[in-house]
This record gives C-alpha cells, structure tokens and sequence, in this order.
C-alpha cells in the first residue's frame, strides 16, 4: 500500500519525552503514546494538565464526552500550531489504581500514603497528582520502576490493571488499592507538517485505521480489567483494597483548589469538567 507503518514498541526509540520531542522536531513521524500531561509539559501549554488531573473524569464516557468536545477538539488545533503535534485519537489506557509494596501495609485513606514514595512519570501534572492522593511523588522513567519496586527505592507506582501484568509489577508488589483515581488514555499523535503534507485520501484512512485501533484497545482494556482481580489474587497472592473513595475524591478537591491550578487551567476548570 501507499501506507508503510514501521512499529517500534517498548522505548525503542527512546521513552515518552523522547519520542515525543522527536515527533515535535520532525525526526519521527509519529508516536504512539501522547498524552494531556506531556502536552502541557512539551507544549508549553498548562490548561491539558486537567485532563489527567486525579477524579475529573468520573467514567470512561464522560471522558469522551470531554475529550470529543469541541472545546478539547480546538485545544488540539492550538497544540498541531503551536508544537507540530496533531493528536490524531483517543485511546482509553485503563484506570489507575494505587499498587503498593507489601512493607506500605494496607491503605484505605490519603492520610495512609503519608510519606509513601509513589513513582510518577516525570511531569508536572503526574506529580501534582500523587501529592492529591496524599503521597510523596516520586519521578522516574516507566522502564526504571520494576526494579525499583523490588529494590525499595519506591513503594508503590499508579498504573491500570492490564499494565501491572504486562510490565510484571504484581510480581513485586503486594496490594492493588481500587482508587479509580484517574481514567487513563494515550493519544497517538503525527507530525503536523507530515500530516498537511499528506493527500486528503491518506489522511482518511490514516483516521479510519484510528477508529479501528481504538476500538480494539478500548474492549481490550476493558475486558482485561474485568478478569485480572482474580487473577491478581489467586495466582500472585496479592491483595485487592477497597478504599474509601470519597476521601480520596476530598483529598483531591482541597489540593486543586489551590490558585495555581485556577492560572494554569482556567478559573474553575477541575469543576467545569467535573460537571460537563
């Protein structure tokens, strides 16, 4: 075909940022795994933040129904101008649950993370979210973290359930705390320069092939998170917390209420968002 796609997987080509800024540059044409933090971060542009904010979204429709609005759809416009990435989709990454060494003990509260070494990647949007949920935010690439929860050097990462298998992390952890506190999504992203440069037909079946994809890892999170609880317990002994929600959700609420996320985001973003 006219179209030659060239996978490379697993931080090939280097991780998030890297591969982000090359796309940013022109040097790759595309990547995979953009996201709203990074956005903000590379982008200069602080109002994506929200969108990976802890509890702003409460289920995966709502998140669409943000994400496909026309207000997002003009951030994205402003993105493709600003920094040459043009967020071609949204993929649903699954939903972010505390994952907690065995020494952290069981956590049901924010007041339990007190002084718990939670890895984040690397950005500011990360970082304030583990500091929401009442622990000490600790940056560090996705390809360190394995290790580093078997070392201790952390206690505990935040990823959805699916991710916790395929990158092993259950093998050195003890307990899965159902916070819920983030719907987690990827946006794959292309070179705005490629992308104008590209036929109308190519641009078609490039969003085609999107929808395609979207749907696939959409169902196949989905059904991956309604199997590996069980999983989780029987065949690596872990253990599933029920949490108290609501004050997680407080925790959070007070910690975005601060006049920094108003400036950074919009006056009364969180909510805005909360609401739509």
């Amino acid at each position: 075909g006219a179209i030659k796609v060239e996978v490379y997987h697993s931080g090939q080509l280097g991780d998030q940022k890297t591969a982000l800024l090359a796309v940013m540059r022109g040097d790759l044409e595309m990547a995979g795994d953009g996201s709203p933090s990074w956005f903000a971060d590379l982008g200069a542009m602080p109002e994506f933040g929200v969108f990976e904010a802890a509890y702003v979204f409460k289920d995966l429709d709502h998140m669409y129904r943000v994400m496909t609005s026309k207000m997002v759809q003009e951030m994205f416009d402003k993105l493709a101008q600003k920094t040459g990435l043009r967020v071609l989709d949204v993929w649903y990454l699954g939903t972010r649950q505390l994952n907690l060494v065995e020494k952290v003990g069981p956590v049901r509260r924010p007041e339990d993370l007190k002084g718990v070494k939670l890895r984040m990647p690397n950005n500011k949007t990360f970082l304030d979210m583990g500091r929401a949920l009442g622990a000490t935010p600790t940056p560090m690439a996705f390809g360190e973290v394995y290790m580093a929860l078997k070392t201790g050097t952390i206690d505990g990462q935040d990823n959805p359930l699916p991710t916790d298998l395929s990158a092993k992390f259950v093998e050195v952890t003890k307990y899965i705390v159902l916070t819920d506190h983030q719907i987690g999504m990827i946006c794959p992203v292309i070179n705005e320069k490629l992308w104008k440069s590209m036929p109308e037909e190519y641009r078609v079946y490039i969003k085609k092939a999107m929808e395609v994809a979207r749907a696939y890892m959409n169902y196949t999170v989905l059904e991956q998170e309604a199997k590996l609880l069980k999983l989780f317990v029987q065949q690596y002994n872990m253990e599933i917390i029920i949490p108290d929600k609501a004050a997680f959700m407080e925790n959070a609420k007070k910690y975005y209420s601060q006049p920094e996320f108003d400036k950074a985001w919009g006056p009364g973003m969180y909510e805005k968002i909360q609401n739509m």
